[in-house]
């Protein structure tokens, strides 16, 4: 069965051409919601961190592991840029190779064979070319 943004076009041999952007889309919408899904993440780090270093003096341990969040914070963060950035190739696929199956089908159109005129009747209505 198709997806969104999917054509089906007869070929020259009779059969049917498939191809279509909805794939793309399906994986750009997937890794967009994978980068909103990331998004609360330093936040709720951050509230659970909150207090945590208060009161301990100086234990080596709650250093660490700031330095633990910190390189976590910048991993989600690294995360989520590149799939921003991978969401808008995959939408950029999805154009392209739409411009690319329209271009082919000029292509095929400019080399199709044209139909062969039907012959005209000829003036005495008797057929002449016997």
């Amino acid at each position: 069965m198709g997806q969104p943004g999917d054509r089906q076009e007869p070929n020259a041999s009779g059969g049917v051409l498939k191809h279509g952007g909805g794939v793309w889309l399906r994986a750009a919408g997937g890794v967009e919601g994978m980068c909103t899904h990331l998004g609360p993440v330093k936040p709720e780090l951050e509230t659970a961190h909150e207090g945590l270093l208060a009161g301990t003096g100086g234990l080596t341990a709650m250093a660490e592991l700031g330095a633990v969040r910190e390189s976590w914070t910048r991993r989600f963060e690294a995360a989520r840029g590149e799939c921003r950035a991978l969401a808008g190739k995959l939408r950029a696929v999805a154009r392209i190779q739409g411009g690319t199956d329209e271009t082919v089908r000029s292509a095929l159109a400019s080399v199709s064979p044209e139909p062969e005129p039907e012959p005209s009747p000829s003036p005495s209505g008797r057929d002449e070319a016997r």
